[in-house]
């Protein structure tokens, strides 16, 4: 019996010493980069840290992927840099660990509009660009005659112009945007000018310091947009132009969007929710437009908009006499089918869960405690359009991932009751 007593003894000490040896740390320590610039490619680590110091290009025929949770922080204030992507970027975080284009913290006191870093600028062969559960902040830096988008002839190729937060111009590529956050950027939100795109569930506000629009589409484009909210945005939520003669037409889907507040900041008259021009091609069905400066708005020329576009099952909600004056069917604005209009003010109050109709229409300070969901009783509810076709219903295959734009709900406007 003592010799059986050593043995196992002997033995547990032998299991116990293995068991120790065979250990791993079950958190891997996220990765810090301090310095990022120059041509970037492969995976951005889980987690991690990467701080960019100056200019940074994903090259033609590379990829770059930044997994979930990943900070891409900003951090040179003289050259504040854009990252230039002529291959394809995969920005894929999640709802618990989004990734986030950023700033340090110090730098965002008392800046509301960023101008902090520039923006993400496609060149005209990135064939695949995917932002998804994304936060970006705090950008749209102006361009010098050094910045490498002016150099490589892209956007607008010229200093002098604020970059957008996003920037894609390909027809033959594939553009995914979805579960994504948009705020505190110089002028426009997206800037697109080609490709097969879908733009849905995401959140813009605070942007636009004396011009731009939220998601703004020229020719060769072919994109359903749905289910965004858009907060005070400088002039548009939405603007939609056929302009620049590429191929495809300017074709867009837009439905299930709230937007509130639009136009109001720009210091020129022109749109406040929605602007069509230059003969573009658009299906707008189930749109909540509270609070904007005007109604869905064409540009005053003939053949402004396709005669195959189809509006209706707008509402329209305004809190004073000079917003419900502006949206009232006219030349310019335009009537849909099914639309609820305010014959004054007050009407059509939209319920929302948590925000107050009368805060100042020039506001452009979003507060996150706000919810757009609608409470019972809304004249909202159950007014939706559902008989349309959307354009990417069976999704879009990018990276080996199908992409699929939602289907429309039968409420008006990105949010149903809780």
């Amino acid at each position: 019996m003592k010799q059986l007593f050593i043995y196992a003894l002997l033995a547990t000490a032998f299991l116990t010493g293995c068991s120790d040896d065979d250990k791993t740390d079950p958190t891997p320590v996220a990765p810090v980069e301090e310095s990022v610039t120059g041509e970037v490619s492969g995976t951005w680590t889980k987690g991690g840290t990467y701080k960019v110091t100056g200019h940074i290009q994903i090259p033609e025929g590379k990829s770059l992927t930044i997994e979930e949770g990943v900070t891409v922080l900003f951090s040179d204030s003289v050259i504040k840099p854009e990252v230039v992507v002529k291959g394809n970027l995969y920005s894929l975080g999640t709802p618990a660990a989004p990734v986030k284009f950023t700033v340090p913290d110090a730098w965002k006191a008392g800046n509301q509009f960023g101008n902090l870093w520039g923006g993400l600028i496609a060149g005209p062969k990135s064939a695949e660009f995917v932002i998804s559960n994304t936060i970006l902040e705090f950008g749209g830096a102006v361009t010098t005659e050094e910045s490498p988008s002016v150099k490589a002839g892209l956007y607008k190729a010229e200093a002098g112009e604020h970059v957008p937060v996003i920037y894609y111009p390909n027809v033959d590529g594939k553009l995914i945007v979805q579960n994504s956050i948009i705020r505190n950027f110089n002028e426009d939100g997206f800037y697109i000018e080609g490709g097969k795109v879908i733009i849905s569930n995401n959140m813009f506000y605070t942007t636009g310091v004396s011009g731009g629009d939220a998601i703004n589409i020229k020719s060769g484009v072919q994109a359903d947009v749905a289910f965004n909210l858009v907060y005070s945005p400088n002039t548009n939520a939405l603007k939609l132009s056929n302009s620049g003669d590429r191929t495809p037409q300017a074709y867009i889907v837009a439905y299930n969007n709230t937007i509130v507040n639009a136009g109001w900041r720009r210091p020129t008259t022109k749109g406040g929710s929605i602007w069509l021009e230059k003969v573009v091609r658009a299906d707008l069905y189930n749109n909540l437009l509270a609070n904007n400066r005007f109604g869905i708005k064409k540009e005053n020329v003939e053949n402004a908009v396709d005669s195959r576009s189809g509006i209706s099952n707008t509402l329209y909600y305004g809190a004073t006499q000079e917003g419900v004056t502006q949206f009232q069917p006219s030349a310019e604005i335009l009537k849909g089918v099914n639309d609820l209009i305010s014959a004054k003010v007050g009407d059509n109050d939209p319920k929302f869960v948590n925000y107050p109709l009368t805060t100042d229409n020039k506001n452009a300070a979003f507060d996150t405690a706000w919810d757009f969901h609608l409470q019972a009783g809304s004249p909202a509810l159950s007014k939706g359009k559902t008989d349309f076709t959307r354009l990417y219903g069976s999704g879009l295959v990018v990276n080996g991932v199908t992409y699929t734009s939602p289907a429309p709900a039968n409420y008006i406007g990105a949010f149903g009751t809780k």
